[in-house]
């Protein structure tokens, strides 16, 4: 399961990021997103775990918690949406 966490403070590393969902299970992957042209943390970060029992305990146990004095926004991700998706699907506002 991909896991979004957000509201992460700027200094926070990929080894951080694995490092604080680590104690809930196996983590495949933990990757801090960074802008392109600086480098710098975008204040987000994806996690997958391949439990996905491990990943709603993860979710449920760290959603809301601070971490390094920031209130974490955890959740399963969702795919990215697009500009084409949404003329695709009627709109901005979905509709039929």
């Amino acid at each position: 399961m991909m896991i979004y966490v957000g509201n992460l403070d700027y200094a926070v590393t990929s080894d951080d990021l694995r490092a604080l969902f680590e104690p809930f299970g196996s983590v495949a992957m933990a990757e801090v997103q960074t802008k392109v042209r600086t480098g710098q943390s975008r204040g987000f970060g994806m996690v997958e775990m391949l439990n996905d029992d491990q990943a709603k305990a993860a979710i449920n146990g760290l959603n809301g918690k601070p971490f390094r004095d920031r209130n974490l926004t955890i959740n399963e991700s969702r795919p990215r949406r697009t500009v084409r998706d949404q003329y695709a699907s009627g709109g901005w506002y979905g509709g039929n």
